[in-house]
Order: structure tokens, then sequence, then C-alpha cells
């Protein structure tokens, strides 16, 4: 049996906080260690300028170069997301407004994973990522994204998934990301 392929998944946070719920969680998403998936870690949120389409021309800002170059080589992505203001955090919603015109994301394998402390599990935010990541064609895998409520109950402080079914569903979400990029390279 031929070995499959190595498949690079940029993994992305929709907060700008360290120790935020949803960066622990991609980085314990991260630890379930896929065989054949390599995790690439966008950090670059912050960098990003206000979207602006006057500054879209040619190659636009350096920062903006950075994460489509980072879009453009990867397989396959990975979104936590918390919700601010029910709704996406502001950062990564204009994250993704750089990518509208580009088309770095089209028909990319994405799992998009809302988590939050509130008994709603960030539904909001992971709607509004769901309507964002359809506008730009992304393959989203609607099987595979999760919200998670009560996300403090299921992790601990330290980024460790103490919830067993919590676990399952999150090594399945990343099976089915392995095998949407998969397919995607036969």
């Amino acid at each position: 049996m031929p070995m499959k392929k190595e498949l690079n998944i940029l993994a992305i946070s929709g907060s700008l906080r360290n120790h935020s719920s949803n960066t622990l969680l991609m980085h314990a998403m991260i630890k379930l260690d896929p065989p054949n998936l390599k995790f690439e870690v966008y950090d670059g949120l912050n960098d990003l300028p206000h979207f602006n389409p006057d500054l879209d021309v040619e190659e636009g800002p350096l920062a903006v170069q950075n994460f489509r170059a980072q879009l453009k080589h990867s397989d396959g992505v990975m979104i936590c997301t918390p919700e601010y203001g029910n709704g996406v955090p502001g950062v990564l919603k204009n994250a993704l407004d750089w990518i509208v015109s580009s088309g770095e994301w089209l028909n990319k394998p994405t799992v998009a994973i809302a988590a939050s402390p509130s008994p709603m599990g960030g539904d909001k935010a992971h709607a509004s990522l769901l309507l964002t990541l359809n506008m730009i064609n992304a393959q989203v895998l609607h099987e595979a994204s999760l919200t998670i409520p009560h996300i403090t109950l299921k992790m601990n402080k330290q980024g460790v998934i103490i919830d067993s079914e919590i676990q399952h569903a999150l090594e399945n979400s990343l099976l089915s990301l392995e095998d949407a990029c998969n397919q995607m390279n036969e």
C-alpha cells in the first residue's frame, strides 16, 4: 500500500488572545496528531491592515501577501473561532475580506469550529463564518464543522481536552478534513 501524501493544513484561531479557549482548542486539535496532517499555525491576524479595496491592487500589502501565500500552499484549513457581539470577531472577518476577490480559498477543504463558554457554543459566529466561507467558495465540510458549548467544561486551562465525546468529534473532524484534502489531490 503506497504511503499517503502529507497534507498541509493552515490552522487559524479567530482570537488574538494567546490563551483564548479557541486558540487552546486549535492547539489541542493539532496535538491529536493525525499522521498525514502537517499543521501551520497562521499568526498574522493582528498584522493585516483593515480591508480597503484601494490597497488591494497588484500584490497588496505584505501581510496580505503572506496570508494569501499560506492559504495557496495549504491543502486545507481549520478555523477555531470565538463569538464576539453575536458574530465573527472583527479580525477574522477582516482576514476573510482580504480573500473575497483573490481566490486562494476556492474549493479548499475547510473545517469551521466555534467554541464558547456559553450554552449556545458560538452558534451565531459559526453561522456568520459559514456565510462568508461559502461566499469565497471554500469547500466547507459541514459534517465536520462544530459548535462547542461550555468549552471551559470540556477543555482545561492548559488546553487539554477532558471530554471524551468532544475529543472523538474533533478527531472525526480531522479525519474528514484529511479525506476531503486527499480527494482534492486525486
